[in-house]
């Protein structure tokens, strides 16, 4: 479960450079990566995604009250059912995250994409860690121990993923 004294999310955009259009973005690309590496989701686990959000269950609380058989008994058999929940930690690593960012702003935008997330203060990738890593830091979202802003160091250049010929092999939606 999320701490008590968790900070507002406006505060937490405030305490970075970026506007909250860009974290708007970030989490549609989140669920885009996790999408394209994880496949989409059962009714079964929507259905306990759903009730993990409604009781503000973080995907290692959900293992360990599965674990200890603290959860309602039926949110248990469906965990169950599901495949553990292991099936609710829907990781997805910096550079995937990345170049799923890529692929959501030149969809967007096309040959603006680039220029978007300029305005936004967005000019290279670690500029999506940190603003993840901003989230991770305030428990809006969870990383792995392996997990690192570095992650995000370096993934690609945005000049050449923003690319006149770049958006042509990906064209807006």
């Amino acid at each position: 479960m999320p701490p008590k004294n968790r900070k507002p999310i406006e505060q937490v955009i405030a305490g970075t450079p970026y506007p909250p259009a860009a974290f708007e973005f970030l989490q549609e690309g989140l669920a885009g990566a996790v999408h394209r590496v994880h496949g989409p989701r059962s009714e079964q686990e929507a259905l306990i995604d759903q009730w993990m959000a409604k009781t503000n269950t973080a995907p290692n609380y959900l293992a360990e009250l599965y674990h200890s058989h603290s959860l309602p008994r039926e949110i248990q058999q469906m965990v169950e059912k599901a495949g553990g929940p292991e099936r609710f930690n829907r990781h997805v690593s910096g550079q995937q995250l990345s170049w799923a960012l890529r692929d959501l702003a030149i969809g967007k935008w096309g040959l603006m994409a680039r220029t978007v997330l300029r305005r936004w203060g967005v000019t290279r990738t670690e500029d999506f860690g940190r603003m993840v890593f901003a989230l991770v830091e305030n428990d809006y979202l969870q990383a792995q121990p392996s997990d690192s802003v570095e992650d995000f160091r370096d993934v690609f250049d945005f000049e050449e993923a923003f690319s006149p010929l770049a958006c042509q092999e990906h064209p807006a939606e």
